[in-house]
């Protein structure tokens, strides 16, 4: 923290929030007063820049404080039964690698349920496409069906370390596979 104080950072962020106080008032108060001389919220607007909302709030001070204060009263915390989309997903997985015989080489299309980007095609003689063709397929496959037609188990095997997925998904596989946890702590 070398030679400054904490009380000297405080200080300025205290000049600072003090200063910005009172141009924000001035400003308001410059504002209204155009406003009073004929100015419309559409002209204040268009020359300064500001936001519809920023005039309004400039124009009418109590519609700030109401902003200011249902944002106070407004909790940051999720609701106590909250689950995180990751824990929401009904993720599938296989019901053995063995089943999984999926095309290894060549060009491919996944259907739209799969990949609706636009960019379902996968030449996967490209390590960064096949990757990301089995990134997609883990992540949105509905049904066992979706893996056994789209993965390969050897392929699967060798990508698991490196591939990116939601940490549930991973855990579930693991937990269904160990072997493809053992790739991944060999890899490392």
């Amino acid at each position: 923290m070398g030679r400054f104080s904490e009380d000297e950072l405080q200080a300025v962020v205290s000049r600072y929030e003090a200063t910005r106080a009172q141009a924000l008032t001035e400003r308001d108060e410059q504002l209204r007063a155009f406003h009073a001389a004929g100015w419309r919220p559409v002209d204040l607007q268009r020359v300064t820049g500001y936001s519809r909302e920023t005039i309004r709030q400039a124009l009418r001070p109590e519609v700030r404080r109401a902003t200011n204060i249902s944002r106070r009263r407004t909790s940051p915390q999720p609701p106590a039964d909250y689950r995180p989309y990751g824990d929401r997903k009904p993720y599938v997985v296989a019901e053995t690698l063995a089943a999984l015989h999926g095309p290894t080489e060549g060009t491919v299309t996944l259907p739209r349920h799969l990949d609706w980007s636009g960019h379902a095609e996968y030449d996967l003689n490209r390590p960064a496409r096949l990757a990301s063709m089995y990134k997609v397929v883990l992540t949105e496959a509905s049904t066992v069906e979706d893996l056994n037609t789209w993965l390969d188990a050897d392929l699967l095997r060798r990508l698991w370390p490196t591939l990116w997925l939601p940490p549930q998904l991973r855990q579930r596989w693991e937990q269904a596979f160990p072997e493809l946890a053992a790739t991944r702590s060999t890899a490392a």
